[in-house]
């Protein structure tokens, strides 16, 4: 036994060693995947602590899960009233994974790791460049101290504006001025959509000094990093600005004013919506819930009264969400935009796509249309499955589908009735939406596999 136990240590080490090379992420975006898997567990654990809740009983598995996936995926969906089933500790806990969700978990790990070693390793370089989408692994701490440093100034920007206007408007203790305002501007740069309302921010729907500031944080998060950091380098040189940020304010300033003229001119005589308030507070509301639509999940009028066209038209905006590489969630301005480029060339006959005044590259069209049928596909399944489980109608079972997909918040109320089976179907969409579809699916593929030949060429009849 003494000569035969040397020998059974190495087979034991040797067969552990292929177990972990055999199921250790090799890709990105395994590594993406399993950071947020992580994230997710750890304030799951986190909110089933009995101090976590303002009873002290508890919360359940489920109501666990589903806010700690919302929280990291930065939704805003809820099973739970926030402000009333949560204690102090775990309203803190569901701000932190929002914090960490928001700025991308391998992200925040890597900037950990830089500001404590102060040194990367090759790993962790490629992880961060793959979910900030930076164009090298050299600049990637200049990317992470980039994000950082404009998270904290709009987040504090935010939280200060805010503060003052709770205390010097709404009477708030100091310290209650200074966590709301902390929490909503997080929330709000972040797009999440928690609140600490129970009726979220519906109490304030003509009031400026908090409608405005906090659509402005949604916006600007919502322009992804890329964007910011471009128009920080060359905000007076637009002629030199890349082809993604010229979609992104385009499509956005496109997107927000369309957005503002449907939803106010449809709820403009609503008298549960927009139809008991002033016509500047009715524009207001009609501005802010444009704005927040893409996609951080605040509302200050009751969706669940709105016209089923309204919601049909957030569908779209919640779909189509912000632009990449930020805190926004949907497929992306820059998806839908090639899209459009696409079918506009191909109805004038074109054989190149060109968006202004660059032709883009044909393995983006397959990228964008690979995204958005993807898409379409888990939205259409979840919608009938939930509809088989549930007696809600079609029209609030598709909104709350594509909120949760698009990680957005918005809801007419029936994400507490939802049978627990549908429930975990919407921490799937709220976990695979804040991804990607393309992420998820290259993170489940065992190995790339390239193609060493090509079959002979031939056409279809389409149409």
């Amino acid at each position: 036994m003494q000569v035969e136990a040397p020998a059974i240590l190495r087979a034991l080490a040797a067969g552990f060693t292929r177990f972990i090379r055999a199921f250790a992420p090799h890709h990105p975006a395994q590594v993406i995947v399993l950071g947020f898997a992580g994230a997710v567990a750890a304030g799951t654990g986190l909110l089933l602590l009995p101090v976590a809740t303002a009873d002290g009983g508890g919360a359940s598995p489920l109501d666990a899960l589903f806010t700690a996936t919302s929280a990291v995926c930065v939704t805003g969906l809820i099973t739970v009233d926030t402000p009333v089933f949560w204690s102090g500790f775990g309203q803190v806990v569901i701000l932190v994974l929002i914090q960490i969700g928001g700025f991308g978990v391998m992200s925040f790990g890597t900037l950990l790791g830089v500001l404590t070693a102060r040194r990367l390793g090759l790993r962790s370089r490629i992880s961060a460049a793959a979910e900030t989408k930076s164009s090298g692994f050299g600049d990637v701490r200049q990317v992470l101290v980039g994000v950082l440093l404009i998270s904290l100034i709009v987040e504090a920007a935010l939280a200060l504006i805010l503060t003052i206007h709770f205390m010097a408007g709404y009477g708030y203790p100091p310290g209650d001025a200074v966590w709301h305002g902390v929490f909503h501007s997080i929330s709000a740069f972040n797009n999440a959509g928690f609140a600490l309302y129970s009726d979220n921010l519906m109490g304030f729907v003509g009031d400026p000094w908090i409608c405005l500031p906090i659509s402005a944080a949604v916006i600007i998060g919502g322009l992804g990093f890329p964007v910011l950091f471009e128009l920080g380098r060359q905000f007076r040189r637009p002629i030199h600005w890349s082809m993604n940020t010229k979609l992104v304010l385009v499509g956005s300033a496109i997107l927000l004013a369309g957005g503002t003229v449907f939803l106010t001119a449809v709820e403009w005589a609503n008298p549960a919506t927009l139809g008991g308030l002033s016509p500047a507070d009715r524009v207001l509301a009609g501005f802010f819930q444009s704005a927040i639509t893409r996609t951080a999940g605040f509302n200050s009028v009751d969706i669940a009264q709105m016209n089923p066209v309204s919601w049909l038209g957030m569908d779209i905006l919640m779909f189509i969400g912000g632009g990449p590489a930020g805190t926004a969630g949907g497929l992306k301005i820059t998806t839908f935009a090639v899209l459009f480029f696409i079918l506009s060339t191909e109805l004038q006959g074109g054989t190149a796509v060109n968006i202004f005044g660059k032709r883009l590259s044909r393995a983006v069209h397959r990228q964008a249309i690979t995204v958005v049928l993807l898409a379409i596909a888990l939205v259409t399944g979840s919608t009938m499955f939930l509809m088989l489980i549930t007696d809600f109608g079609q029209e609030r079972i598709l909104l709350e589908v594509i909120s949760a997909f698009a990680t957005v918040g918005l809801s007419t109320g029936i994400t507490a009735a939802i049978p627990p089976a549908g429930q975990l179907v919407l921490i799937l969409l709220m976990f695979v939406g804040r991804l990607g579809p393309v992420t998820l699916g290259a993170a489940l593929a065992l190995r790339e596999r390239p193609m060493l030949y090509e079959y002979p060429k031939e056409r279809p009849l389409i149409g």
